[in-house]
Order: structure tokens, then sequence, then C-alpha cells
């Protein structure tokens, strides 16, 4: 059984001349982005959509994506942040107890999912002018690729982490001062997600469903989310869980809403008939 056992202890991440730390995290963050933007280059070639409407989409989403990630996380696991560290909340500083960089520290997908449909949304109204329900269906195939490399970079960071196993399977943590396994619940998302990216590009690119609105995107909520809501019975609490229910956490608690919302577009939407 040791053989199933990994000690897990990396650098936080690249020093660049000596005084600034690239994390990890950051650089699978970056990766995610250019990634997702070479693959929407390819949709918007197929689409006929133009170079400056991708590069428009590419500074909504960046910015909807951090900013609903960061906000998500404060409101749905450190609301203190609100009171005692309020400039933190939107800069990658601390200003509690000192002046210290600590990059976007605590993202919440629940946040950068909602965030992302408000960006989709006003990305659509001022530039596109197609329908919201349009690039959804197509913005969550790279969207969903992006996430297996967030939370490869959660995993690096050694954040996240899954609950003890009790056995000798599992990782590791060392970063976190310990010499017990945990649940690898963060690859485990990796791994998974993985999947629901092949599923998403496999119906765009080789069905017609790309051309039911509204089927793709309902396809990633429901895959994405029942895919959270699994794993988080292996997870250890984010922080304070301001939403339970039973053996329910916050996470899971979250995750039900965009699993219905997904069953729903995929089975139940009708889009209105356009006006002649």
């Amino acid at each position: 059984m040791h053989a199933l056992k990994f000690v897990w202890d990396p650098s936080k991440g690249i020093e660049i001349f000596g005084f600034f730390t690239l994390h990890y995290y950051s650089v699978m963050w970056i990766i995610a982005f250019i990634i997702g933007f070479y693959i929407m280059k390819r949709i918007y070639k197929k689409e006929n959509q133009t170079d400056e409407s991708l590069d428009s989409l590419f500074i909504y989403s960046v910015l909807g994506i951090m900013l609903g990630a960061r906000l998500g996380h404060v409101l749905f696991y450190q609301r203190e942040l609100i009171s005692e560290d309020f400039f933190s909340i939107f800069l990658p500083f601390s200003f509690k107890g000192g002046f210290e960089f600590t990059g976007f520290q605590g993202l919440a997908s629940h946040g950068a999912a909602i965030a992302m449909i408000i960006s989709m949304y006003l990305y659509n109204k001022k530039v596109l002018h197609k329908t919201v329900l349009w690039i959804l269906d197509r913005v969550v195939v790279p969207v969903a690729l992006g996430a297996v490399f967030v939370r490869l970079g959660n995993f690096i960071n050694s954040e996240i982490v899954g609950k003890p196993t009790g056995t000798d399977f599992g990782v590791i943590f060392v970063q976190n001062g310990e010499n017990f396994a945990r649940h690898p619940a963060q690859l485990y998302e990796a791994f998974s997600y993985v999947f629901v990216f092949l599923i998403l590009f496999y119906f765009y690119w080789k069905t017609k469903k790309s051309e039911q609105e509204g089927f793709l995107f309902g396809l990633f909520l429901v895959l994405l989310w029942a895919i959270r809501f699994c794993v988080e019975f292996v997870k250890e609490p984010q922080g304070e869980e301001y939403l339970t229910a039973g053996s329910l956490n916050t996470g899971q608690l979250l995750s039900i809403p965009f699993i219905l919302i997904g069953l729903y577009f995929m089975f139940f939407y009708k889009p209105k008939a356009k006006l002649a």
C-alpha cells in the first residue's frame, strides 16, 4: 500500500530577480487563458467571426472570471475580509498586519460561473449582437479545459485539499505541515474535467448539437457541477460554511441550482421565434 502514498512538497513558484515569486497557481491560470484563447480562435474562425470580436471576448472573459471568482470566494467562504482587509479582495496584496504580496488567494468556481454568464451577456450586447446562449454554447468548451489547469494549480499550491484517507493511499501535503495522506481531491476534479472538455468538444465539432441553442451550455453545467457535487464528499471545507443542509456543504448546495439550470437548457428550453 505504500506505493499508493505520495509525498508532495514543491516550491511555491519561480523566483524572479530575487524579490518576486511567480506562483505556479498563477502560471496555471495563464496557461488556461492562453489555451482557451486559441480554442476560441478556432471556433470563431469556423463561425466566421472577426478577430476583433475575439479580442474583446478575451478581455470580457478574463475580467469576468477573475473578478467573479474572487468575489464568490469572499461572499461564500471568507466574508470577514470585507471588514478586516477590504482592499485585499480586489488586489493581490494583504494589508492586514503589514503590506504583503499574496497573489489572488481564494477563488470560487461558483462565483466565476455566475460572473462569466454576466460578462457574456454584456459582451454579446455590446460586441457580438447574437444571443447570450450562442456565445455561452461555445465558450464553455475552452472553459471546461481551463478548469483542468485551475485544479492542477490548486494541487501544486497544496490547497483545496481532500479529507484524510485514514490509510496509506493518498497525498501528503508537506507544505501544510502534515505527515498523513489525504484524498487528492484537486486531481480527482482535474481528471474528470478532461472528460467534460472532450465531451463538449465532440458535441460541438462532430454533431449538430451546437445548433440547438442552450444545449452545450446546459450539458456543461450538468457535467461540471455534478462532478463538483460528488468530489465535495471527500474535500475539506474551504472556509466557514455559510450554507449547509444535513451532510451537504456550501459547495454542494451551490452546485445543485447549476445542475437544474443545465437540465432545463438541455431538455426543456425553447428559443423564442425570431420576428420577421
